[in-house]
């Protein structure tokens, strides 16, 4: 058989998937899972950035129907040519339902992000790395919403052992997880969620410091101590007044210096775009 005919008996086979289905039931969610791929994200200035995704993709599939094409998916990922933000991350939902002949769909990305920050004293430069994510989904009624992660590192110091100790304090490395929906049609950059994570820490951590930064950063924490409860409180209040940000979440993990556990907090609400 030459290429010619090869490629013609590959159009007549069969399409199993899209032969009817008795049993009357719909799937929810039906699609790829832990998916890697290289992704390019608009960062801050409206730049590019190449990371790598873990990618789930799904449709609905209605009761009639037996199965899903799950090659689409990835020609889906395949096809796409811009790099990618809130609103990219829409269009491309929107792309995958129509590719699939589908009334619902889910997208869920999380990646590496790198954020370039400098030394408050010495202003050297260096990269940071937080973990981000987007998950953008849309039900059957063509309601869509997305959401925007950030897991971010900062130092928080214990208000109660600095009271109490003649000097010094216990600190560590505390770990700030934001959720924000946005309002439709609205954007918001990772490095903006990132900055409230880290104002509202005892300290901000940094990928490179010298003796005068090591020097500042101790010492900032340590004018600015703040419980677990303190940390996700005043996220909170930031979020609250959010106009691109519908509901959030905001959760503190404080791995404790002192204790064989971690203290932990979470906090949800409104944002100011749900009061419009």
């Amino acid at each position: 058989m030459n290429a010619p005919d090869k490629a013609l008996h590959s159009m007549l086979l069969p399409d199993i998937q899209g032969t009817p289905d008795h049993r009357n039931l719909a799937i929810q969610e039906v699609g790829v899972r832990d998916l890697r791929y290289p992704i390019n994200w608009i960062d801050a200035q409206g730049q590019s950035q190449r990371t790598v995704a873990t990618i789930t993709m799904t449709v609905g599939l209605p009761p009639s129907v037996k199965g899903t094409h799950m090659s689409r998916f990835i020609e889906i990922l395949e096809t796409q040519e811009h790099a990618l933000n809130a609103q990219g991350m829409r269009e491309l939902l929107n792309r995958m339902q129509n590719r699939l002949t589908a009334s619902s769909g889910k997208i869920d990305m999380s990646f590496p992000y790198f954020i370039e920050k400098q030394a408050p004293v010495s202003k050297v430069k260096s990269l940071i790395d937080v973990d981000a994510g987007v998950i953008v989904s849309s039900d059957s009624n063509g309601q869509t919403t997305l959401s925007l992660k950030v897991v971010v590192p900062v130092t928080s110091l214990c208000p109660c052992s600095k009271e109490i100790s003649d000097y010094g304090a216990h600190n560590q490395r505390s770990q700030i997880t934001i959720i924000a929906e946005l309002a439709p049609h609205a954007d918001l950059t990772l490095e903006h969620l990132v900055q409230i994570a880290e104002a509202e820490a005892s300290c901000e951590v940094f990928g490179l410091l010298k003796r005068p930064d090591e020097k500042w950063v101790t010492e900032r924490a340590y004018d600015n101590p703040k419980f677990v409860e303190d940390l996700v409180r005043d996220i909170a209040m930031r979020l609250k007044d959010e106009p691109a940000v519908r509901h959030w979440s905001v959760s503190s993990e404080n791995f404790e210096s002192i204790h064989n556990h971690s203290a932990y907090a979470e906090i949800t609400g409104s944002g100011a775009a749900a009061r419009y």
